[in-house]
């Protein structure tokens, strides 16, 4: 694909409606800008917490459990950690 941008007062880009329909590309998104030695990409700057959420939400539902469950088995999973852990550190010399 093949666009044109000029830059404009201040710097503004002004990216086509299309481009931003297209991509879901909103007012405010963050982007990284990329320079190639003289080609620039644009990056976009997606928060990773709702997409984790997401992903950890469809786990469990496919794991069948509940929220709470879900909660007292991360917890128990921490213990398990930090006691491994703790051993670990003391044994060594």
């Amino acid at each position: 694909m093949d666009k044109t941008v000029q830059v404009r007062q201040r710097g503004t880009l002004t990216l086509p409606a299309d481009l931003r329909d297209k991509y879901g590309i909103r007012t405010g998104d963050t982007f990284r800008l990329v320079d190639l030695d003289g080609i620039f990409v644009l990056t976009p700057m997606v928060p990773m917490v709702p997409e984790l959420a997401r992903e950890i939400e469809q786990m469990r539902l496919e794991a069948g459990l509940s929220t709470q469950e879900l909660i007292t088995s991360l917890r128990e999973q921490r213990e398990i950690y930090h006691t491994e852990k703790q051993n670990t550190e003391s044994n060594e010399p």
